[in-house]
């Protein structure tokens, strides 16, 4: 079988976090615009494009892992190259060179200029190309990404170590991007950035999140702004109006606390202590009507006592978050973490984060039963693989893809947002039906 050589066909696999599913959407558009071929499967690609995650070991590994199976189609397929870029790339691009000759060209994370070269042997044509972004997300919802890098000292994080320091976009530029987003069929939209309550601090005159969300609020056609990634230390109580009086942004907050031991919370140069977190969530809670907080945290850095664990145990307990991912700690190189010691047991670090998960469990079934008769805003993503009489949604409650899901009894167009009743509830999931007009309607001939 002959194919002809003269057409790419490129395959993008994108592994990670949202951030890098923003990258790699830049990537395809810039690459579709140039009248290159995307293709759906490895198999059917000459080129194939891994945008690496190197955050933590289990992340690193899989990137290893999807690497070297694609590597396998040049002996068995028809591709010729394989290109590697994002965060593991910039991380260990050295290290890899050497270690994986199976690779043609490492790329670091926002090289898309350059990757565009290697590929459509033309320079990319726009200097912005996020006008140019092929949403890799289903159509309603896409991810805005604010700023690069981050300013953080977070000790066992290498996030600035890979993507660098702050580099914030311009209110004008965010907000012509999130219409563009609109008048593509966006209806939801995640701010997102390594640390969005420090956006705008590192651009001339100063910005403040504060005034983006003001302005991103006012963006018609979208109906629902999810923020991501707000750090406590910077939590502005100037954000606070803006929930209040918002028309678009959710009630949801993503507040990453880590740790509740202030030992702790100081190893990990996390900034706020235990008082000054349980202060702010009190606080957001009472001011902003129907909020729910989503948090995550780490166990088994190093130096964590029993007593350390407890008051962490202790204090989601006391918060009862609405949203919980727990991490157990992995040691990263070149982070002011790599100096201290691991020396919790990999068996205690998995006893502790079962017994967080245990708790979150119990927290997350016992506010879903007290939604059973509500009636909520539900937005349609897709139908149920699994049940063809049933939809997948979410509430404003939900994130896609780490939050929980809603089942939804009967037929809707995705993307559509539906008052719908609660029937029922698991920890994880609530079970949807559409609330019954009282008029029996008599289905006409069809």
């Amino acid at each position: 079988m002959s194919h002809d050589n003269s057409i790419k066909k490129v395959h993008i696999i994108s592994l990670g976090c949202v951030k890098n599913t923003v990258d790699s959407e830049i990537i395809a558009g810039g690459l579709e615009a140039a009248g290159i071929d995307l293709v759906d499967e490895p198999e059917d690609a000459s080129t194939i494009i891994i945008n690496t995650c190197g955050f933590i070991g289990d992340a690193k590994e899989e990137s290893v892992e999807v690497i070297l199976d694609a590597a396998q189609l040049k002996t068995q397929g028809q591709l010729k190259e394989l290109l590697v870029a994002g965060c593991l790339s910039a991380r260990y691009k050295k290290e890899l060179t050497k270690e994986m000759p199976e690779v043609d060209k490492f790329f670091v994370t926002e090289d898309f200029k350059k990757i565009f070269d290697y590929i459509a042997s033309k320079p990319h044509l726009a200097d912005d190309p996020d006008h140019r972004r092929k949403l890799l997300t289903p159509r309603h919802y896409a991810y805005l990404k604010i700023s690069e890098g981050c300013d953080n000292v977070c000790s066992f994080c290498a996030i600035p170590l890979m993507r660098g320091k702050q580099r914030s976009r311009d209110i004008d530029t965010l907000v012509k991007e999130a219409n563009s987003l609109v008048a593509r069929g966006v209806k939801e939209m995640m701010v997102i950035a390594q640390d969005s309550t420090t956006y705008g601090w590192d651009l001339k005159p100063k910005r403040y999140l504060h005034e983006l969300l003001t302005e991103l609020d006012q963006v018609e056609g979208l109906d629902w702004i999810r923020l991501h990634y707000a750090h406590p230390s910077h939590f502005s109580r100037k954000l606070i109006p803006v929930f209040k009086n918002a028309r678009r942004i959710l009630p949801y907050l993503d507040i990453p606390v880590q740790h509740a031991s202030s030992e702790m919370l100081t190893a990990m140069k996390r900034g706020l202590d235990a008082d000054g977190l349980r202060r702010l969530l009190l606080e957001l809670r009472t001011e902003i009507p129907n909020l729910k907080l989503r948090t995550s945290v780490i166990v088994g850095f190093p130096g964590e006592t029993e007593e350390d664990f407890d008051t962490l145990l202790n204090f989601l307990e006391e918060i009862q978050f609405d949203r919980l991912g727990v991490f157990t700690y992995s040691e990263e190189e070149d982070t002011s973490g790599a100096d201290l010691e691991d020396d919790v047991p990999p068996e205690v670090k998995v006893a502790r984060m079962d017994a967080v998960m245990d708790l979150q469990h119990s927290i997350s079934f016992n506010k879903n039963q007290a939604l059973i008769g509500e009636e909520l805003d539900i937005i349609i993503d897709a139908p149920d693989p699994e049940n063809e009489n049933q939809m997948l949604g979410r509430t404003i409650w939900d994130a896609p893809e780490i939050d929980q899901v809603v089942f939804v009894e009967g037929a809707y167009d995705t993307g559509t947002i539906v008052r719908l009743k609660i029937e029922d509830a698991g920890a994880y999931e609530l079970y949807a039906s559409g609330i019954q007009p009282d008029i029996i309607t008599i289905e006409g001939p069809e």
